[in-house]
């Protein structure tokens, strides 16, 4: 089995313009999430493995992700196949209170290609703690979304914060490449 695996961050309904009853539409959802479909199907193709993950709060006081609810299924243009582990967190970094770790390590990961969203939220902090547990990260950088934020009275526009985020883990944490680059790592 390779030692590269492909992980999905937290690409769900409530993330996506498109889907009905979206609570926090992002900037780009659908662009990204085809570009994680094509990272998806070489993997599955090569029969490497396959690791979602999906938030979802703990209770109703939070504005997406709600429990229970289908804003907070993973999007059907990246869902899981029933062979393909889904981590359930509530917390930023996907490693947090989750059983992710356990999951690559039995998979003999070394390697992990990541997509998702937010860019500045837990596709950051889920690299950033990868890296720090050792695993060498690669971010499709295409296949990430964000959304506008706000700033001392300043909005920042969504592609601003992606940049400002991809910039700062290539700056020191790991590869940031396009989704044509990545599908090489699929093998």
């Amino acid at each position: 089995m390779s030692n590269t695996a492909l992980l999905l961050i937290d690409l769900q309904n409530d993330y996506y313009s498109t889907f009905e009853g979206a609570k926090w539409p992002l900037a780009g959802t659908e662009k990204a999430s085809k570009n994680a479909a094509k990272l998806l199907e070489k993997f599955r193709e090569q029969g490497l493995p396959v690791v979602h993950v999906r938030h979802e709060f703990p209770t109703n006081e939070a504005p997406f992700f709600l429990p229970i609810s289908t804003g907070a299924h993973i999007h059907q243009s990246v869902a899981a196949l029933d062979n393909e582990p889904v981590v359930l967190k509530s917390q930023i970094n996907s490693f947090r209170d989750t059983n992710l770790k356990q999951i690559l390590d039995e998979l003999e990961v070394e390697k992990l290609v990541v997509v998702g969203a937010m860019s500045h939220m837990c596709v950051d902090a889920g690299v950033r703690a990868a890296v720090d547990l050792g695993f060498e990260c690669h971010v499709a950088h295409d296949a990430c979304a964000t959304l506008d934020l706000e700033f001392n009275g300043q909005v920042v526009p969504a592609q601003q914060v992606h940049n400002a985020f991809m910039a700062a883990l290539s700056f020191g944490y790991c590869n940031v490449d396009t989704t044509e680059n990545l599908l090489a790592l699929a093998q």
